[in-house]
């Protein structure tokens, strides 16, 4: 198991084409579950924990890793069902997101599989408010859920999304006037994040819960307008890991549109590493942000609406 990831370097070439590789895990129960493999640092068997004092609910405890400090997360019990009790047997998944590197222990995980983002479909409507699903998929004739890890991170730790007052500027929204911003993330969490960020700047935005999605209303509107898109939407800001259509995708259907390839586009990503820089070259994005800093996405924002009026 200590080898899973030994290749993830070489896996970098399925991004950009709207795949991505899944690492299966369990949980309490038969339910399978998956995490992209580029948040994932690490797999190892877990090791001694150490509790502390006042610890949140959901925290198993302390792990002491190569020389780093990571609480590590029952996921079980995040999600709202049973803790995981024994431990020896179990496995700790490190991750990175939002800057910021947490274990998630895991009763037993399985392998590596690779898949298209087009079969990854959205949670079940009727699954609520309430759901820690981002997406679904069929494995081997059986569902595995893709767990919204932003929104077990933000119960346990809220993230803030208050602007530095010399970064609140509600003229920008008066400059763009009737112009809108798309926000397009599969994690609701992640777009009210991005979402209470913006208004301060007083801008008019329109949600979108995938790529697809966004692309849909992209093209809507793009029907409406004389010229280029920028008449009536004057930014996108995407994620980039969605279900049906990843941002990558997203990005360049929208650049190699030409009543939308004007339209400045921002990623913004819990992903990190050097191959995320390379792959906004590749789609014509105009700016990539490892999320989230409210001040430091604002500011971006600010600068490519300037660049767009």
């Amino acid at each position: 198991m200590a080898g899973i990831l030994d290749s993830v370097n070489q896996r970098t070439q399925l991004v950009g084409q709207n795949r991505l590789e899944l690492l299966l895990f369990k949980l309490v129960g038969r339910q399978r579950f998956g995490i992209n493999v580029f948040k994932v640092r690490e797999v190892l068997q877990c090791p001694r924990l150490t509790s502390l004092p006042n610890q949140d609910a959901y925290v198993k405890g302390i792990a002491h890793i190569r020389g780093q400090t990571i609480s590590v997360i029952d996921m079980s019990k995040a999600i709202g069902g049973p803790a995981i009790t024994q431990t020896d047997d179990s496995f700790i998944i490190i991750a990175e997101y939002n800057r910021s590197v947490q274990g998630f222990l895991v009763a037993g995980v399985e392998r590596i599989v690779t898949l298209s983002w087009k079969d990854m479909m959205p949670p079940p409507e009727g699954a609520g408010k309430s759901s820690y699903l981002t997406a679904v998929t069929e494995i081997d004739g059986g569902m595995v859920s893709i767990l919204d890890v932003e929104k077990i991170l933000n119960e346990i730790s809220p993230v803030s999304t208050e602007l530095s007052d010399d970064v609140i500027d509600e003229s920008v929204g008066e400059e763009l006037g009737e112009r809108i911003v798309m926000i397009a993330d599969d994690s609701t969490v992640a777009r009210n994040q991005v979402r209470r960020a913006l208004e301060p700047l007083g801008i008019k935005m329109v949600l979108a819960k995938n790529g697809q999605d966004a692309l849909d209303q992209l093209l809507a509107i793009a029907e409406t307008c004389e010229h280029s898109i920028t008449e009536k939407v004057a930014l996108m800001v995407s994620d980039i890991e969605m279900p049906e259509m990843d941002g990558y995708t997203l990005t360049a259907e929208v650049k190699g549109n030409v009543r939308m390839a004007k339209m400045p586009i921002i990623l913004h990503t819990s992903l990190s590493g050097v191959f995320n820089n390379a792959m906004v070259a590749k789609v014509g994005a105009d700016d990539f942000i490892p999320k989230f800093h409210p001040d430091e996405l604002a500011t971006a924002v600010k600068k490519w609406l300037n660049h767009s009026t």
